[in-house]
């Protein structure tokens, strides 16, 4: 009950920075397309976003670290954290070399006839490309700090962070709106700063608040661990290196048959992806640790229990905002955005559903990874992820339309499904028979009722804000009877009435404690 009160508590913190951060950043956006123009957006997602997934770099590699530091903090050994943090700084220091060479290989490769950008943008594109490494490098020699945070589940520090990050972001759309310097550079300058900028700050805080982050490479190098963290991160490493790269390379596949138009699409579908999956994320973030703590304690049942648990709510918290979105997209973007690039639309929601069958699978690869027996898996995996380029640079070939991409990656999302069913069984014991019915079809079950009751107005009423006001409102009534009813089981039912009551009782003792000042 205590570890459920933990991740309830981490989670309204990071659920309190996405109230404030959510709306800033959507704000962000449209100013940021109608500054640039599609067609500077378009190059700016296609050579430097991959600034964005430095975000995902950085969580997938942090999350390696984090399972060592979880793993000695469930054992109870601040020794042993010293001694992993070190060994984390110094192996994260390689690897940041390492690519940072492979990514001057790559942007050769790919501003020598690869990437199909106008002649007058090329400067700019190559310049936001080398922003692009710098910020790599920064980003991978700070993921120890990162680990560190997320091991002692300090999300109201993420939660801070988060919402100077948005506040910045909002800073530079407005900067770029009325500078005089060229648009395009001026943005990858100062989103790769920014990127640099809060990193440098998780450092300084980090080597200010905990006692294990202290660089003494003599004192506290341990060769057996060295040894073992380079296996463990070398192999998570391929495998998020691998996601990343199949991720990116959906944009270069994109840019090669269709311009940079439909890459200002795809990236404005990113957006919209990345900003509603804060949602969901945000309860992993705080799961995460629990389940590499519990295994570090040797108990196995509590973490698997945690990762269904886990896994079942951050699906429902994606659908519950997902829903009103998939079926009102039209007019939300209409609202949203002046200018709507071709194509925006069918990523968009093709998108959210590969995301969706994704979401229920994610706690279970946090599982295989608390485990530790990764390599296997991790080398299935990075196979599996170049797959979807494959396939979809062979359909481009033969003149299929640009959303062909996203329904390959969709069939994608449903053999990685099946494969990380496999080791989680495999590695962790996972009954895979009750998940399946338990945790999967109920899932589904619910989504489909909830989006049959919501798409009810569509019917009989014209589209508009009324309308839309009707399906969000419809949404969130069947949302909370089909969670409750068929969603969660009697157990998990009992689980959120406790934390229900206890966070009632706290919120009563605050009201009472601020009327008696």
């Amino acid at each position: 009950m205590q570890t459920a009160n933990r991740v309830a508590k981490n989670t309204m913190l990071l659920y309190a920075r996405m109230v404030i951060t959510l709306g800033i950043s959507l704000y962000a956006t449209r100013l940021v397309l109608l500054a640039l123009g599609a067609g500077d957006f378009g190059v700016f997602n296609v050579v430097g976003g991959a600034i964005a997934m430095l975000t995902f770099l950085n969580a997938a590699m942090a999350s390696s670290s984090q399972r060592f530091m979880s793993y000695a903090q469930g054992e109870g050994n601040v020794n042993k954290q010293k001694n992993i943090f070190n060994v984390s700084v110094l192996l994260h220091f390689f690897i940041a070399i390492a690519v940072v060479l492979l990514l001057e290989a790559a942007g050769y490769i790919l501003f020598n006839g690869v990437l199909k950008i106008a002649p007058e943008r090329m400067e700019a594109a190559q310049l936001i490309f080398q922003f692009l490494i710098v910020s790599t490098f920064f980003t991978i020699i700070s993921v120890p700090y990162d680990a560190v945070i997320n091991a002692h589940e300090n999300m109201l520090f993420v939660a801070i962070l988060g919402i100077l990050e948005s506040i910045l972001k909002l800073a530079i759309a407005f900067f770029i709106t009325y500078t005089a310097f060229d648009k395009l550079a001026s943005y990858g300058f100062l989103m790769a700063s920014l990127a640099v900028l809060l990193l440098v700050i998780r450092r300084i805080y980090c080597h200010w608040k905990y006692e294990e982050v202290a660089i003494d490479f003599r004192k506290y190098f341990d060769k057996p661990l060295f040894k073992e963290m380079t296996r463990f991160a070398g192999w998570s490493f391929l495998g998020s290196s691998s996601s990343i790269v199949s991720n990116y390379g959906q944009g270069i596949l994109l840019n090669m048959f269709f311009g940079t138009v439909v890459n200002a699409a795809q990236g404005i579908a990113a957006q919209v992806s990345g900003q509603l999956g804060v949602f969901a994320n945000i309860m992993l973030k705080a799961l995460n640790p629990v389940i590499a703590k519990s295994e570090g304690a040797g108990n196995r049942r509590l973490m698997l229990k945690a990762s269904i648990l886990g896994s079942k709510v951050s699906f429902f918290m994606l659908l519950f905002f997902y829903i009103p979105v998939l079926l009102e997209m039209p007019l939300i973007f209409k609202f949203w955005l002046q200018q709507v690039p071709e194509f925006t639309i069918v990523f968009c929601r093709l998108l959210l559903i590969r995301n969706l069958i994704e979401q229920l699978f994610l706690t279970l690869s946090s599982s295989i990874a608390a485990v530790g027996n990764i390599k296997t898996y991790q080398i299935v995996s990075s196979l599996l992820n170049f797959l979807p380029l494959v396939v979809s640079y062979v359909l481009f070939s033969y003149a299929y339309e640009p959303y062909y991409l996203y329904l390959v990656f969709i069939l994608y999302a449903i053999m990685k499904a099946g494969v990380i069913l496999f080791f989680a069984k495999r590695h962790c014991g996972l009954l895979m028979i009750p998940f399946i019915s338990n945790t999967v079809l109920r899932s589904y079950v619910v989504m489909g009722g909830i989006m049959l009751f919501s798409a009810l107005p569509m019917v009989c009423m014209q589209d508009g804000f009324v309308r839309l006001l009707c399906v969000t409102g419809i949404n969130m009534c069947a949302f909370a009877c089909f969670v409750w009813l068929i969603g969660l089981n009697k157990e998990e039912r009992i689980i959120f009435s406790r934390i229900f009551k206890e966070l009632s009782y706290k919120m009563q003792g605050a009201i009472t404690v601020k009327k008696q000042r």
